[in-house]
Order: C-alpha cells, then sequence, then structure tokens
C-alpha cells in the first residue's frame, strides 16, 4: 500500500509533464500553419491535423480557437524580443545607453536574418490586418516590455519616464526596427545590399544615429 501511495505524485507530475508537451508542440505547430495562411484562413482542424492530435485539444489546452491565436501571438512577440531578454539587459549594465545599443543590437540582427522563426511571420501579418486578439496582445506583452523601454529611454534622455517626450522617442528608436523586419529580404539586397551585409556596423550606426538624437531631444527638454 506504502508503495503504491508513493506511486501516484509520479504519475501524475509525467501526466502533467505530457500534457505539457503536448500544449507546446500544439502551440509552436498553430504558429507554423498561422504564419503560413493567417488568423481568418487557418483552421483549428487543420492545426490539429498536423500537429496529430485530437480536434478537441485546442479547447482542452488553450479554450477556444481564439485563445489558441492569444497564445501565438504572445509567443511571437516573445520571438521578437522577450521581457526576460529586456530587463536582463537593464540589469546587467549600470550605463542606458550601452543597455539601449544591447537591445538595438538584438533588433538590428533580427531584421537581417533569413531563416526569421515564424513568429516574425506571425506578427507581420497581425499587423497588416489586426485580429480582435490583438487588445490582449497588447495588454500582457506589449505594454510591460514597453514600460521596460520607456524606462530606458527616459535614462538616456535625462527625462521623467512619463515626460511626452520620452514616448515619442520610444517610437523614433524602434520604428526603423520594425520596418527593417517587415521590409522583404529581397528589397535590401537589391536594393540597400550594404544594409544586409554588415549587421554589426549597421547596429553601431543605428546606434550612432538614435544617441545623437535622444541627446539633443532631452538637451531641448531639459532646457
Amino acid at each position: 500500500m506504502p508503495a503504491k501511495e508513493k506511486q501516484i505524485p509520479a504519475v501524475r507530475r509525467a501526466s502533467r509533464s505530457d500534457g505539457e508537451a503536448t500544449r507546446l508542440h500544439l502551440l509552436d505547430t498553430a504558429g507554423r500553419v498561422l504564419a503560413e495562411r493567417g488568423y481568418a484562413d487557418a483552421t483549428s482542424k487543420e492545426i490539429c491535423l498536423r500537429a496529430g492530435t485530437p480536434l478537441a485539444s485546442v479547447n482542452y489546452h488553450f479554450g477556444s480557437r481564439e485563445g489558441l491565436y492569444e497564445a501565438v501571438l504572445i509567443e511571437a512577440h516573445r520571438q521578437l524580443v522577450s521581457l526576460d531578454d529586456l530587463t536582463a539587459w537593464a540589469a546587467t549594465q549600470d550605463d542606458p545607453r550601452l543597455k539601449l545599443g544591447a537591445v538595438l543590437s538584438h533588433l538590428v540582427a533580427l531584421s537581417t536574418r533569413t531563416d526569421a522563426s515564424w513568429g516574425v511571420r506571425v506578427m507581420l501579418r497581425e499587423i497588416m490586418a489586426p485580429s480582435q486578439v490583438l487588445p490582449k496582445l497588447v495588454e500582457k506583452a506589449v505594454r510591460p516590455k514597453a514600460a521596460v523601454m520607456l524606462g530606458l529611454i527616459a535614462a538616456v534622455l535625462g527625462l521623467p519616464a512619463g515626460h511626452p517626450a520620452v514616448q515619442r522617442c520610444l517610437l523614433l528608436s524602434v520604428l526603423p526596427a520594425i520596418l527593417l523586419i517587415a521590409m522583404p529580404k529581397v528589397v535590401l539586397s537589391k536594393v540597400l545590399p550594404a544594409v544586409g551585409a554588415d549587421s554589426p556596423a549597421l547596429a553601431d550606426d543605428w546606434l550612432r544615429y538614435v544617441l545623437a538624437g535622444l541627446d539633443a531631444v532631452g538637451a531641448a527638454y531639459r532646457d
């Protein structure tokens, strides 16, 4: 009898582990299908068929098709840049300029990769055709990361985090990365070949450009 009682927790742990593995596999498969087809055309049936799971697994693990898409969007945004990475960059350096440089270098490297993850394609589809799930993505993924970045930009500017110029400067600093990520790589290779050919140089020049602008804005508002 005692031996059987000891086995119960192990069985439960194995069950939870298997369930999490299935959930992650379904999430990854859904991400790939949604990257190919978009939310409007991707069906739960196709996702489960490709994942090799029962159709009911979508509702079991995510509550609904919309819940699955919400989880995919959050994971896609994490693949672009994770909150853990942002927090780590913010904690490892004393100089806010070095912290900002780490973020921009990451975004540049992502924008020049030819083997982009499905998360990039999912986010591009969502940007081009926003869904009803977008507000949930903003609340759960975008705003927490934006809070970290606003603090970082404010530190570089030497202004309070609530100053309106901080929000504007965050937009101006990050928007080029979004454009680079969204731009087809063939455009860069044919029109601006030097941009994608040397990612470290692009990151360095972008940081110089951004810091010069931040210095000018900060000085204007501090004065």
